[in-house]
């Protein structure tokens, strides 16, 4: 049964986050909790629908960047709004500058996205909110050596072209759109708000999350869930004073990410499970984060993981047949590769990693240029991408590989850190239990096996 090689490349865009609740990304979601150790989006969502859906509860959600995070959260935003909560999730990436975060920034950050979702709801003037934020204004409104900034006077501040009214969503997006791209701007800032911290995030509490949920409540909705995507893809690039980023907002300042007076949840570096403050870490969050595993497409003994490998076909079939059903998806395999190994090769290759799958894939279909694809085809992009891995790999890192594909451990060394950051190590779960296994495109290189 043929298929259109341009829609089929389209569907196959790795950058692409699926949408549950449309109608065509759900012909693409594939389900991997059977093999990732249970649905975890259900046990969250459990934790505020069921056990305290009135207290606020502060969740972190981590696993490989491009595992599926994105995905799984939005099916948890779908979720909850079924049950009744009103959800807000936003990708802190479009509002931070991920290479220099701080613990204001993030607050700004949500304050801003939930008085902009939620300005329909006629909250009173968040007074003190304003104070703090006109402060900012007048600091950034400073000179910086000589030059006045253009930033908008202080009158101005937060009012609307629209309407004379302040509104909170105007006014931080005022602010946050100048310092994300102005490094000394954005020192300014944190000078200013960072002493200030719990005033910030007390003015959040009291004149904008409390008052919204009891208005929502009063609308007839259980409560208020936020949502902040893509913190998992701050940079670990020392602060000015030598503290690692990562650790610095997750450790160092954690406690004001689980004062605010709602539901949240923030995705986190998958590395930082392997920090030597991660001990720290658990005891500012009360809980574990949720880790996201990857979909295992073999056992630790090298032997293939029958149900994980159909479920990896079974996502590369939905998105060339996404109006069969799986078992006619199946029959057509041949109209899409040139034999059902390579298929296979393809899922195995990917370690179970569902975006480097469809990395590999898109680039493989743009190679190729028809149907059905060859195993030849593939070998070549392989070994493109494996050239492109191996060239910033150290020795020292080349030997903790070594180590990995012996013992199937890591340790809270930073190195490993840094193979987990760059997806040179994976992580699957068995059974509850943790084994590491080197990303299967390095497993044929000359380093790792000399």
């Amino acid at each position: 049964m043929m298929i259109d090689l341009r829609k089929f490349f389209e569907a196959t865009d790795p950058s692409r986050t699926l949408v549950v609740k449309d109608t065509q990304d759900k012909k693409y979601y594939i389900d991997f909790s059977s093999v990732r150790g249970g649905d975890i989006i259900f046990k969250l969502k459990q934790k505020m629908t069921f056990f305290k859906p009135n207290d606020p509860t502060c969740t972190l959600f981590t696993g490989h960047i491009g595992c599926g995070k994105s995905t799984e959260l939005r099916r948890l935003q779908l979720e909850l709004e079924a049950d009744g909560f009103c959800v807000i999730y936003f990708e802190s990436s479009e509002d931070l500058e991920m290479t220099d975060v701080d613990i204001a920034d993030v607050l700004l950050g949500i304050a801003r996205r939930v008085s902009q979702s939620l300005e329909k709801l006629n909250l009173e003037e968040p007074s003190r909110l304003k104070e703090l934020l006109q402060g900012a204004i007048r600091v950034l409104n400073a000179d910086v050596t000589g030059v006045k900034l253009k930033v908008p006077n202080v009158g101005d501040f937060g009012v609307t072209s629209e309407k004379e009214k302040f509104t909170l969503a105007f006014g931080i997006g005022e602010i946050t759109t100048k310092v994300k791209s102005d490094a000394t701007l954005r020192e300014k800032l944190n000078q200013y708000l960072g002493p200030q911290k719990i005033k910030l995030l007390d003015a959040i509490n009291k004149e904008l999350l409390e008052p919204a949920i009891a208005q929502l409540k009063q609308q007839g909705k259980k409560g208020l869930v936020v949502i902040v995507d893509n913190l998992d893809r701050i940079d670990n690039r020392p602060k000015a004073w030598g503290r690692p980023q990562q650790e610095y907002l997750f450790v160092d300042q954690g406690e004001y990410l689980t004062k605010l007076n709602c539901h949240v949840v923030y995705t986190m570096p998958l590395s930082l499970k392997f920090s030597n403050d991660y001990g720290t870490l658990t005891q500012r969050f009360l809980e574990d984060p949720r880790v996201l595993p990857m979909v295992p497409v073999q056992w630790s003994d090298g032997s293939v993981h029958e149900e994980g490998m159909a479920l990896m076909q079974e996502m590369v079939m939905a998105r060339a047949y996404p109006d069969l059903r799986p078992d006619q998806r199946a029959s057509n395999i041949t109209f899409v590769f040139d034999r059902k190994a390579t298929l296979e090769h393809l899922c195995r290759m990917s370690g179970g990693h569902v975006r480097d799958l469809l990395r590999l894939l898109n680039t493989w279909i743009m190679e190729e240029m028809s149907l059905p694809l060859s195993r030849e085809t593939l070998d070549t992009v392989i070994r493109a991408r494996r050239n492109e891995m191996v060239l910033p790999i150290s020795d020292e890192e080349w030997e903790l590989l070594r180590r990995v594909k012996q013992t199937k451990k890591v340790s809270d060394d930073l190195g490993y850190q840094k193979l987990i950051r760059s997806r040179f190590v994976f992580e699957y779960r068995d059974r509850g239990e943790s084994w590491f296994e080197v990303n299967p495109i390095l497993a044929e290189a000359r380093e790792l096996n000399g």
